[in-house]
This record gives structure tokens, C-alpha cells and sequence, in this order.
């Protein structure tokens, strides 16, 4: 077994089970070091010494390394394949085999933790048709959002990947902020561009339900908004603790998204499994379309479509009005409608 393939997929099983980041990210740090040398090279440091003794890698990540070149699955990479087995979900399995994609997603661009290439490595693998990158607006300091330069940067490079597959489309996109007067955070001209827009609040998520609703009507009103992501900004669990759900008139931004044609966002993390299933279901209610996302940081994070897809399934959610089990081509209709 390739070394660094065995190194990348430790880490994607480590991610997909919520493993502490700096767990993972010795793996992925010991796959980008033997990844800058020759496979001779790292065949004769591990035979004669050297490898064990290089600064950034540890002993599990040698004892991987070891086992690979000797041609067999590593102890600990085998342990792990047989614990992710299982799907995550136990509900909602005929809807997740239907989904052809993702449209959000995060890469070490902004405040995810791997490459973007690693990220749609990571998609292949699981069959997904189209994935889209969807990093933070400039107003999200802390999240390293893309400035205008940075972001025309960035489309460069998902061109070129998209030149190099042919299995498989990487969407341009934007996880935009929606600013607390309801403005988009970045220009009409960039979003003018991108295939899918995810507009979320990230700031003043306490505001009163007036100010709030006004906010996010304002944003849906914006014909780049595809998809209103994580609506109440509720966190349930995980290593940031617990927040409660924000207050707005959901009624009037659901009626909203059902008349704009803007997909509700059923956020497949497991620490914000937003919106609760009462939103879910006044958003089916009401006429909605859906998107079931991911928000992964990284690439095992990938797979957590499967929580998505149990709660919208538990939910009744007609799959038809889920955005994600379309075909790519219906998909950008939509997304480009009105630009």
C-alpha cells in the first residue's frame, strides 16, 4: 500500500469520527513530508533509521509508514476501516444513496484543514458527482475569509482541477456572511461568478427577532443567495459548547425562500444539526427547496451527509425538493437563475 494514501486515509477516518484536530493532523502532517520525497527515499530513510528520527513523524505514523512499504494495510488504518464500516446514520439510507453532492464546504483556504485537492480527493472516493468549495467572505477575520484577490486566486485553481477530472465538478462558491444589514459580504461582481452562493449569519447572533428577520430577508432577496445556510446559528454539542438557536420569524423567512427559490440548508454536522426538525418541517411546509450539506473542514467530514440525510428523511422531506439530489445540470439552472 502507498504510504502517503495510507497516511491520508487514516486521517479521513480519524475526521470522519470527530477526532481532536491536532490527532489528525499528524497524519496528514507525516504524509505532506514523505509526499516531498521520492518513494526510494522514503523506502531507504525507513530502512536505515533516518525516517523514525525526522521531526514530524511519531511513532504511529512510522509504524504506518513501516507497514505499508512492506505491502500490507496498517494495524491501525485495518482497526479503523473496520469501526467506519457502519454508516453514521442509521435512518435516512435509501435518501443518502440518492444525493449526487455537496454544496458546502470548507478547505485550508479559510478556516478548513486541508488542501482543496485533498477535499476532492475525498469526495471522489465517496462518489459524490459535484462538490462545492465554499470558503468564508472577507468579513469573517477569524475564519482567514477570502479577500476579492484571494478569492479571483482561488477560481484559478479550481479551473485547474476541474481541467485535471473529468469524474467529478468542483463548484466555485462562497460561504457568504450576511452582513447586519442584510447585504452580502463580498462584491456583485465576484458572486456574479461563482456557481453556488451559501449566504449565513455569523455575527450578533443574539439580536432581537425583528432585527434578525429583516437581516435575513434582506439576504434572501439578493438574487446571488442560493442556499441559506445553518438558519438559527444553533450549536447542540462539541468541543466550542453549546448555543442557542437565534430568534427570527421563520414563518416569514421560510415564505421568503419558497418565493425566491432559495434552498434551506439541513446542515449535516453533528454539533449544529441545524435547523431543529420543527424548522425543518415548517420550511417543507411552507414550499421549500433544500440543500443537505456537509459544512466539512476536512476531508472525512465529507461523510457526515449521512446525518443530513437521516433527519431530512425523518422529516419527510420530498427528495425531489432536495437541491443535492440533482443532476449537475438542473443544479446550475437553478443556481445561476437570475444572475
Amino acid at each position: 500500500m502507498d504510504p502517503i494514501d495510507a497516511l491520508n486515509e487514516t486521517a479521513f477516518w480519524l475526521e470522519r469520527e470527530l477526532a481532536p484536530t491536532f490527532k489528525v493532523q499528524a497524519f496528514r502532517r507525516a504524509a505532506g513530508i514523505i509526499g516531498g520525497w521520492e518513494p526510494a527515499a522514503v523506502t531507504a530513510r525507513a530502512h536505515d533509521g533516518r525516517l523514525k528520527n525526522t521531526k514530524g513523524i511519531g511513532s504511529r505514523t512510522f509504524e504506518i509508514i513501516e507497514q505499508a512499504l512492506n505491502g500490507s494495510v496498517p494495524d491501525y488504518l485495518e482497526n479503523l476501516r473496520t469501526r467506519g464500516a457502519a454508516p453514521l446514520a442509521r435512518g435516512g439510507i435509501d435518501l443518502l444513496a440518492t444525493l449526487r453532492g455537496d454544496l458546502h464546504s470548507h478547505s485550508e483556504w479559510s478556516d478548513g484543514g486541508t488542501s482543496i485537492e485533498l477535499m476532492v480527493a475525498a469526495a471522489r472516493s465517496l462518489g459524490r458527482e459535484y462538490l462545492a468549495l465554499t470558503d468564508h467572505s472577507p468579513n469573517l477575520k477569524v475564519a482567514n475569509g477570502l479577500s476579492r484577490e484571494r478569492l479571483e486566486e482561488q477560481l484559478e485553481v479550481v479551473s485547474g482541477i476541474n481541467g485535471r477530472h473529468s469524474d467529478i465538478r468542483l463548484l466555485s462558491g462562497i460561504e457568504v456572511d450576511i452582513l447586519e444589514d442584510g447585504r452580502l459580504d463580498q462584491s456583485p461582481e465576484m458572486l456574479d461568478r461563482l456557481d453556488i452562493v451559501v449566504a449565513s449569519v455569523h455575527s450578533k447572533l443574539r439580536s432581537d427577532a425583528g432585527t434578525m428577520t429583516k437581516r435575513m430577508l434582506a439576504a434572501i432577496d439578493d438574487p446571488h443567495t442560493n442556499v441559506l445556510g445553518h438558519c438559527t446559528g444553533r450549536m447542540v454539542q462539541g468541543s466550542r459548547g453549546t448555543r442557542p438557536q437565534s430568534d427570527f420569524d421563520a414563518t416569514a423567512v421560510f415564505a421568503a425562500c419558497a418565493d425566491r427559490g432559495v434552498a434551506v440548508e439541513i446542515n449535516s454536522r453533528p454539533e449544529r444539526q441545524d435547523p431543529p426538525d420543527d424548522l425543518i418541517k415548517l420550511a417543507r411546509d411552507a414550499g421549500c427547496l433544500f440543500s443537505i450539506d456537509s459544512d466539512a473542514h476536512a476531508p472525512g467530514q465529507l461523510d457526515f451527509l449521512a446525518y443530513g440525510a437521516e433527519r431530512a428523511s425523518l422529516n419527510e422531506v420530498p427528495p425531489d425538493r432536495i437541491v443535492t439530489t440533482w443532476p449537475l445540470d438542473l443544479l446550475l439552472a437553478w443556481s445561476t437563475a437570475g444572475r
